[in-house]
């Protein structure tokens, strides 16, 4: 019987979801979705001083709003310090580990040596084969007998075969002097403990997997499946930071990008199917596989995010959309909708999403129905009132009263109206959207007047031609 695939997402709590994690999160959830399989989340905060709750909850915000649903609790790291340590003592007791008494400047001191003799600076603890007899009585770290020759062969669905030999690794300390785990024990610990069969991460952790698979062997556990995947690159080449603008995954939920576009964007970052570019959820489940990953840096280019975002938010549904931007407007800091503008919004929506690339570009296509009356006007839209429009609108309003309000008898009405005064409907639409929206580029005359009725209509009328 086939083993359940396990991925798990192990972020540092340091800080905000950047956007290289939140692909990684992408990543191990489409595996494991895809497949059945389970998706963990682990908080890696071992490192006390600079873990903090806040950054914690930033990212687990990251999460819930990419979509990316984990199964069971979040596993704190640090809470399983007693079990990493104890598999530390258990390789102490088996002869695979060793206490090591050497102080910070004995291996300073050793390493300076090596360097002025121009040999390897890889620490060799003299404590490895030393009799426990001669054992002081002072602080130790424990330290993993590292393999001393022959070659480690990290099999990487990414990159292939890595080989690395083993004199190139050091004995590497398991617990420190004061009892506590070192990061790269808890990892492999956790991962066991856990049942993680599929490890997708950075390809900055490649080198890891060597000193890791050391404890794997030592401990008789299986190698989980190695798939370090490579970093993503600003449209410089240069290693995604700070100067490349936003990159905490909330920061694109407050600037107005739909998560299903950010989530189709990152998938496409260093991972492809055929020529698919536009996909679903459901699809990318189906198609994600090692073989679609590739080994050179992605870069991260903000046209495409746009794109992607602009076509998820045309096919998206109108009540799920309205709901996605409530909680961008929250994010983002801005005054919520009320009720009558969120109805409003909604029924509007089908006339707004078609070329919107942002939930900022919809609300400003959206700006008809939010506002309320009277309506100041831009200037343009000031413009286009004129003392001979304000004359043509005025005879237009009483026609209005009467007319059905659908849209074929509206269109009929206003071309008919329109030809009465030897004019085109195009220079009636001017002044319409002025009147209506206060904006001189808008959604259609028509659409707008359908989504706000009849008695609104005629009062924007009223107000612009009063």
């Amino acid at each position: 019987m086939t083993q359940p695939v396990v991925t798990r997402f192990a972020p540092s709590p340091t800080g905000f979801l950047h956007i290289g994690g939140a692909r990684t999160a992408l990543f191990n959830w489409l595996y494991a979705r895809g497949r059945g399989g389970k998706f963990l989340l682990r908080i890696e905060d071992t490192d006390r001083e600079r873990s903090t709750p806040e950054a914690t909850k930033a990212i687990l915000q990251g999460m819930e709003w990419l979509g990316l649903d984990h199964d069971g609790e979040v596993i704190s790291q640090f809470e399983g310090a007693s079990r990493h340590a104890e598999v530390a003592r258990q390789l102490l007791a088996e002869g695979k580990a060793y206490k090591c008494f050497a102080t910070q400047d004995e291996i300073a001191a050793f390493r300076e040596q090596a360097k002025a003799e121009g040999k390897s600076t890889l620490y060799r603890s003299p404590w490895r084969d030393a009799d426990p007899a001669s054992h002081p009585d002072a602080p130790f770290v424990i330290r993993i007998k590292a393999p001393q020759s022959g070659v480690t062969v990290i099999k990487d669905e990414v990159q292939g075969d890595v080989t690395i030999r083993n004199d190139q690794l050091d004995d590497m300390i398991l617990l420190r002097s004061d009892g506590t785990p070192v990061y790269m024990l808890a990892v492999v610990v956790d991962d066991h403990d856990m049942g993680v069969t599929h490890v997708i991460r950075g390809d900055d952790h490649l080198n890891n997997a060597a000193r890791q698979m050391m404890i794997y062997e030592a401990m008789g556990w299986d190698v989980p499946v190695w798939a370090h995947i490579p970093l993503i690159h600003g449209p410089d080449g240069k290693k995604l930071s700070k100067r490349h603008g936003a990159l905490g995954a909330q920061e694109y939920q407050a600037m107005g990008y739909p998560a299903a576009g950010m989530r189709n964007y990152l998938a496409r970052l260093g991972w492809s199917h055929g020529d698919d570019e536009f996909f679903t959820d459901d699809q990318a489940k189906e198609w994600f596989n090692f073989d679609g990953i590739g080994k050179s840096p992605a870069r991260f280019d903000t046209k495409k995010l746009e794109n992607l975002s602009g076509q998820h938010i045309a096919v998206s549904d109108d009540a799920a959309l309205r709901h996605e931007i409530c909680a961008y407007l929250a994010a983002a800091g801005k005054t919520a909708l009320t009720d009558a503008q969120s109805q409003g919004l909604e029924a509007a929506m089908y006339c707004l999403k078609d070329r919107a690339r942002t939930f900022p570009e919809l609300l400003e296509k959206a700006h008809f129905v939010l506002v309320s009356r009277p309506i100041e006007r831009d200037a343009k839209a000031e413009k286009a009132l004129s003392s001979v429009s304000d004359g043509i609108l005025g005879e237009l309003t009483p026609q209005l009263q009467n007319a059905s309000w659908v849209r074929d008898d509206l269109e009929a009405l206003l071309n008919a109206f329109a030809e009465a005064h030897d004019t085109k409907f195009g220079k009636l639409a001017g002044p319409l959207r002025a009147a209506l929206a206060g904006r001189a580029v808008t959604p259609s005359v028509f659409d707008m007047m359908l989504i706000l009725g009849r008695e609104e209509t005629l009062a924007r009328l009223k107000d612009a031609t009063g």
